[in-house]
């Protein structure tokens, strides 16, 4: 890929983020350089005049009430050029100069690739029980590789004529990207990790964050899933066996990680953004549970 390629990025007020993002894009070392396409959700603060600076290829704004992430996602496939697209978050920074060119060349080790996504690592401000999360997602012995499906949309790139086949369902406000991902899957187009592609990226969530995030995911996986009968669910006894197993599996990463006084406030907190392999195994079970 010599021609420049094609970066979608999405933003909402993400103004004390943003910048270190788009220096370390704008930074990287892939030799046929980056045509930007921004799309901001009507941010209120001083993101637009951020990404304004870097005089980017495309910005699209748009109304906070319009956004849609399945809308926005192929908004941004119709906007680029390259027949490989990349997303990128905006809170989500890259580590290094090689973040871009390590991404495109794991794109172009197999065949049929219909997208692959980079490692992501925590802030150096994360809390314990989201740092864990990341470690068992993407980490070097990551626990995600044992899943029967795993994939983030924040930091990725995207083969179009995968995207023209099975483009993105409009119909989801949560967990999208999963969805999108296992149906590239069941048409033969194969998900790959990129390991040296490594961005910066972490969220440190409220309770009340937490659970709209977890409720959401999981009623959207419900939603998207219908190959299974649902089947009787006592959600009492799993809540209480999926907190003590997060409080058990928390205490000993801690302990590990020499990070033990974060545990008693971390613990047995909702488990949110990437790592929600618990709650889809729940989902793929009884697929009418709202979790």
């Amino acid at each position: 890929m010599s021609s420049p390629i094609s970066i979608v990025m999405r933003s909402m007020n993400d103004g004390p983020l943003i910048a270190a993002t788009l220096r370390a894009l704008y930074e990287q070392d892939y030799p046929g350089g980056i045509e930007l396409i921004h799309i901001d959700s009507g941010s209120s603060d001083d993101t637009v005049e951020k990404i304004k600076e870097t005089n980017p290829w495309k910005l699209i704004q748009i109304r906070p009430e319009e956004y849609v992430p399945g809308v926005v996602l192929n908004r941004g496939m119709r906007a680029a050029r390259s027949e490989w697209v990349v997303f990128l978050n905006s809170d989500a920074e890259p580590a290094n100069r090689s973040w871009l060119s390590e991404l495109v060349a794991t794109a172009q080790s197999e065949e049929k690739l219909g997208a692959v996504f980079s490692r992501q690592i925590p802030r150096s401000d994360c809390q314990a029980a989201y740092a864990y999360d990341y470690d068992r997602c993407f980490g070097p012995e990551r626990e995600s590789r044992k899943w029967d499906h795993f994939f983030s949309m924040v930091s990725c790139i995207v083969n179009r004529r995968a995207w023209e086949e099975q483009p993105f369902r409009e119909d989801l406000q949560y967990a999208e990207d999963d969805e999108w991902s296992r149906r590239l899957k069941s048409h033969g187009w194969a998900i790959a990790f990129s390991e040296k592609s490594v961005a910066i990226h972490s969220h440190n969530y409220t309770f009340k964050q937490a659970r709209r995030r977890a409720y959401g995911d999981c009623f959207a996986a419900a939603a998207s899933r219908h190959d299974a009968m649902p089947r009787p669910f006592d959600w009492v006894i799993g809540f209480v066996k999926a907190v003590l197993r997060d409080a058990r599996q928390d205490f000993t990463w801690c302990l590990r990680e020499n990070r033990l006084p974060e545990w008693p406030q971390d613990y047995g907190q909702p488990r949110v953004d990437d790592a929600r392999e618990s709650r889809r195994r729940r989902v793929r079970r009884w697929p009418n549970h709202r979790c």
